[in-house]
């Protein structure tokens, strides 16, 4: 019994996880030591966070993306697009 709860609630705060260069994981990673990235968190850092407004879903981001063709589009970007930018 012990177990399923602990199991539920790491799938619950994982559910709560901000995607990866979006705005509010940006601020998040702003506010977290830097001793503490890996170096994927300052990869997507560095890509999403230090130009301003170019975070994952931001408008800018989003208007970025509509001017690169869809084929070369990712998964991950044509799902971040229907998630931020389409509705």
């Amino acid at each position: 019994m012990r177990t399923l709860t602990i199991i539920a609630s790491l799938i619950v705060l994982g559910a709560c996880s901000a995607e990866p260069g979006s705005e509010k994981w940006c601020k998040q990673k702003e506010e977290q030591p830097k001793s503490e990235w890996n170096m994927s968190d300052a990869s997507t850092y560095a890509k999403n966070c230090l130009i301003d407004g170019m975070a994952v879903g931001s408008q800018g981001w989003c208007e970025d993306l509509e001017q690169k063709p869809k084929g070369e589009w990712t998964a991950n970007e044509a799902a971040s697009y229907a998630k931020y930018c389409v509705m």
